[in-house]
């Protein structure tokens, strides 16, 4: 540019840098426009991650039973009397490392939810549920068994004490619909008689369907 053009341009109130200076980068425009230079990398903006929403929260009260996990052995039997399918949807009761509820959409492609009020267990669960490729399928939920609705359930499962069974057992009966099959691993239901037992491998399994009609003894 020589002196009289610049001279021509300072009289006629034309700025030099609203011309684009041949030879400036992109990025070099940006920074003497004020803005970022850009992070497009071909056709995609780079973004920063977003922080992932935690999964769990503090335990709000002790367990109800210890974690003892079930033999799969008897999770494979629970789910065969239980006749398992792709059209149910499993609750398992004291979910711990999900074993049951995985097990179930791995094999059937059942729908599953785990409860259980221990957040190292749900986190567990998570974990084997994605080496097992069922995260499509089954969700485990951190919560108290006597404050979570089982209504959705077709099929339950647990393996709890006689004590916890027989304050569940009302809930239960109230909550599901007729034909509910309902599987416990060691314990019964007190005065509710199981409609078969299995012996697997030394372990015990019990077997309900939910009836239509309540006896009042078991309300």
């Amino acid at each position: 540019m020589n002196f009289k053009k610049i001279l021509f341009l300072l009289v006629t109130g034309v700025s030099i840098t609203s011309l684009g200076i041949a030879g400036c980068t992109p990025q070099q425009q940006d920074l003497e426009a004020g803005t970022q230079p850009s992070t497009l990398t071909g056709q995609t903006e780079t973004e920063t991650p977003s922080a992932t929403t935690p999964t769990t929260q503090p335990q709000e009260r002790a367990g109800d039973v210890p974690y003892v996990p079930t033999p799969q052995p008897v999770v494979d039997a629970m789910l065969k009397v239980a006749k398992v399918g792709k059209n149910d949807v499993l609750y398992d009761l004291g979910s711990g490392d999900g074993r049951i509820v995985n097990t179930a959409a791995q094999k059937f492609g059942t729908r599953g939810i785990g409860i259980d009020i221990n957040p190292e267990r749900i986190q567990e669960a998570n974990d084997n549920a994605q080496k097992a490729g069922v995260t499509d399928r089954v969700k485990f939920v951190q919560q108290d068994l006597f404050t979570t609705d089982f209504s959705e359930a077709t099929v339950v499962t647990l393996y709890l004490l006689p004590e916890v069974n027989a304050k569940l057992r009302p809930k239960l009966l109230s909550e599901l619909k007729p034909g509910t099959r309902i599987v416990s691993h060691a314990f019964d239901m007190g005065d509710w008689k199981p409609e078969q037992t299995l012996n697997v491998e030394g372990k015990t399994i019990y077997y309900w369907v939910v009836p239509e009609k309540v006896p009042a003894n078991l309300r």
